[in-house]
């Protein structure tokens, strides 16, 4: 289906989102604690990573290995294209609050595309479709649509239709051992 968008994120389409939107702990994963809607110390004015080379040696494996699924990109040149939160701090709430919606949305769709490899009933079959078109609509995500996706009963059919497969695939693993 060539209208599903890529789930594949382009960093250097963002205004690094994940590095202000996102809070994490000191952990393994983190060499420092950050709080949501605060920009990460090491995020230059330019939207790159001033450490990026170095992520890894410097405690920061968790931003390696952290994929928006592409959410990023959608947010900043589809959804809000005249933002520029970095200059104008009261539009970052608002970003946040669509980047983490559209993240949940590249989620669910790139469980479908996957569900959809599955030899599936027509019936199945059909629903998966319209599940991803549903999650791929025409007139693209918008500020509102993105606010009342969460309120919105896609999560919860996506939820109820992968559910259903786990018959398809515990069957599917019963016959190959």
């Amino acid at each position: 289906m060539s209208d599903v968008v890529s789930l594949k994120a382009d960093c250097s389409q963002c205004q690094a989102l994940c590095c202000v939107a996102l809070a994490f702990d000191r952990s393994d994963m983190f060499a420092i604690d950050k709080q949501a809607g605060v920009a990460c110390p090491n995020l230059a004015t330019d939207y790159g990573c001033k450490i990026h080379e170095k992520l890894g040696q410097r405690g920061f494996v968790g931003c390696q290995k952290y994929d928006c699924l592409g959410a990023g990109q959608r947010i900043v040149n589809e959804v809000f294209p005249e933002a520029d939160w970095m200059n104008n701090a009261s539009q970052l709430p608002v970003i946040m609050e669509a980047f983490a919606a559209l993240r949940r949305v590249h989620e669910l769709l790139e469980l479908l595309l996957a569900a959809r490899c599955l030899p599936l009933p027509d019936g199945d079959g059909a629903i998966c479709t319209q599940l991803i078109a549903d999650l791929s609509p025409a007139s693209g995500w918008q500020p509102k649509t993105l606010k009342d996706f969460g309120d919105g009963d896609i999560p919860q059919r996506v939820d109820v239709f992968l559910k259903g497969l786990r018959n398809l695939t515990e069957f599917r693993n019963r016959t190959t051992k």
